[in-house]
């Protein structure tokens, strides 16, 4: 089972990697949003705060002074409408990249982390740590923290660039100044350790902030709106929701203090000593006349307040930066996770036989095996029935098979070899699945049962899958025949359809597929009994030829198998046909006598 424990909560993370690692990921996605954001930031802080603050001040006053002829302050004052004209221009073409460049990121991003979910380990899904390494991830895009991070990289670099020059002019008047811009230093790395203290408190909340958004998606999804109004459990969902949010108020408390400190210490250094010292050394200066003039004192004055803004720019734009580089460490991580099920090289043929040699499994986590000692062996042209009641272990068999998990102990075996030697998408092409957690997808019929948008030609295809799952009566009479998208969430001309014609729908999947062997986990769970009877018929006809594995606590599907496994708590207790198993008098027959009773409308004690 993967661990998704981040590394950076036990050891300091490299701050300035990931600053890299996020400047490579952003570019990836659209090579224009870094130089465009750099570009506009350095213009707008160097014409702001310099050319604009202090470079055309000090010329101004020195006119003032009679140092500078009005000639020269007309063409200082020209130069200066140029740059601001080119600032404009600057500041439009950026903007106008970025509009675009924004969007491309988003996209990008966005693709790369649903690709690698998607390739991650079925075992995955089933980890609660697993989403929170995964909405971690996603609070690059939800949280916006992308577009903070371009803001806060690209102003770090103006505010910068910015700073050197008035730094330079300040020096030039006197070069005791830099004594009492030294503090500033500090504040860099109290900020440092300031955002540390944030993006823990942060990643403290990752769970509650994932019961918050599950709570309200929730409330809004259909599948839920029935029982949320005919019971009691909208309140439980808004207890864990309030107690979430309660645990959160507890951890931003908790680091309240701390966070108090640390912004006062920045405050300090940053902005006290630096302004204080600067203007009482200034004052002191000009007031006993010891060199500073008017022109220079104003410049002096303007200038530290250029270099306060600069360098609270700088000292916000690190403590943000090193917040956003431990986001993307999270990214990283994501991406970096690598997959425990290893696919293999060899293709897989045509099937011919598949066998399990004393297969035991437990899930990660686990206490007990839920598969033990497990040996059976299918080939070509069989049908087989594997079957149970709930939690004896038949669709673990089926994870086992398409390697969603790998065995504990024992192998199975494709065609005689281990299945761990075969290319995963080529030994799974081989299948065909109905699962009982059928999903179907806001999508159109015709895509929901070919797996990809069809041209014209494959819709024939798709029509004939689902006139064999029995659901082509309902399908034809929707607005758009099989082009109708299921559900109205996105299209309110959608329709939406009964358990049971999702099932089909589902099942009318395996139909439209060239497989060589169907497995069918519980695929009448749905259905009423003539419903499940005629599917059973279309399923007989349309494997005829083909290996299929049956799946179910109901027996129907077992009478006509060509052998029946019985499962209980993991082990197989009964084999045979049906014949045998119901002379046998075992479980099996216990078990069909129930359900046959049931139909018959007989008073039987619960079978347990």
């Amino acid at each position: 089972m993967p661990r998704w424990i981040p590394v950076h909560e036990k050891v300091d993370v490299p701050v300035f990697k990931n600053v890299m690692y996020a400047v490579k990921m952003l570019s990836k996605a659209d090579k224009a949003i870094i130089p465009s954001v750099i570009v506009s930031q350095v213009s707008t802080q160097v014409f702001t705060l310099f050319i604009q603050g202090i470079l055309f001040l000090k010329i101004l006053l020195g006119i003032i002074e009679g140092k500078s002829s009005f000639e020269y302050y007309f063409k200082v004052l020209l130069m200066f409408l140029v740059c601001g004209l080119i600032y404009e221009i600057i500041i439009i073409v950026s903007d106008y990249i970025q509009n675009i460049s924004f969007k491309r990121v988003f996209k990008g991003l966005n693709n790369m982390i649903f690709k690698k979910a998607a390739e991650v380990d079925v075992s995955c899904y089933e980890d609660p740590e697993f989403y929170d390494a995964y909405q971690r991830a996603t609070d690059i895009l939800t949280g916006g923290v992308y577009l903070a991070f371009l803001m806060d990289f690209s102003m770090l670099i103006g505010n910068a660039i910015s700073l050197i020059l008035v730094v330079g002019v300040v020096s030039a008047i006197d070069p005791a100044y830099l004594v009492f811009l030294s503090p500033i230093i500090i504040v860099f790395a109290v900020q440092i350790v300031r955002s540390k203290l944030l993006y823990k408190r942060d990643l403290k909340m990752t769970t509650n902030n994932r019961i918050k958004a599950y709570s309200m998606r929730t409330v809004f999804l259909k599948d839920f709106s029935k029982d949320m109004r005919t019971s009691n459990i909208f309140s439980v969902i808004m207890n864990n929701y309030k107690k979430a949010v309660k645990d959160n108020i507890r951890i931003i408390k908790s680091y309240g203090i701390k966070l108090f400190i640390y912004s006062l210490l920045g405050s300090v250094f940053g902005e006290f000593i630096p302004i204080v010292g600067t203007y009482a050394y200034a004052s002191y200066r000009f007031i006993n006349e010891s060199g500073l003039n008017i022109s220079g004192f104003s410049v002096v004055l303007s200038s530290i307040n250029s270099v306060r803004q600069t360098t609270t720019g700088i000292a916000d734009s690190l403590s943000e930066l090193t917040n956003m580089a431990l986001y993307f460490q999270n990214l990283h991580d994501f991406f970096s996770y690598e997959s425990k099920i290893v696919s293999g090289e060899r293709e897989a043929g045509e099937f011919e036989s598949l066998e399990f040699k004393n297969v035991s499994f437990r899930y990660p986590s686990a206490e007990a095996n839920s598969i033990n000692n497990v040996s059976f062996k299918i080939n070509k042209g069989e049908t087989i029935a594997l079957v149970g009641i709930n939690g004896a272990g038949k669709t673990t068999l089926v994870k086992l098979i398409f390697r969603f998990y790998d065995v504990t102990e024992g192998e199975i075996l494709y065609n005689g070899i281990n299945i761990k030697e075969y290319n995963l998408p080529s030994l799974r092409f081989r299948f065909a699945s109905v699962f009982q957690d059928y999903k179907t997808f806001a999508l159109s019929v015709n895509e929901n049962v070919l797996c990809h948008i069809p041209g014209e030609d494959e819709k024939e295809r798709a029509k004939t899958a689902l006139i064999q799952a029995g659901v082509w009566d309902k399908i034809s009479m929707l607005p758009n025949g099989a082009d109708t998208v299921l559900t109205r969430e996105f299209d309110e001309r959608g329709a939406g359809l009964s358990g049971g014609e999702e099932q089909k729908t589902a099942v009318a999947r395996m139909f439209a597929k060239d497989f060589d062997v169907a497995i069918l986990d519980e695929p009448s769970s749905a259905l009423d009994p003539i419903a499940e009877y005629k599917m059973y018929e279309n399923l007989i006809q349309a494997t005829k030829n083909k290996t299929v594995i049956y799946i179910s606590h109901r027996l129907s599907s077992a009478v006509l198998s060509d052998n029946i496994l019985v499962l209980d708590k993991g082990r197989i207790i009964e084999s045979g046909k049906h014949e045998e198993l119901i002379k046998k008098g075992g479980r099996y027959a216990e078990m069909f006598e129930l359900q046959a009773s049931r139909y018959n409308g007989e008073e039987v004690e619960s079978y347990a």
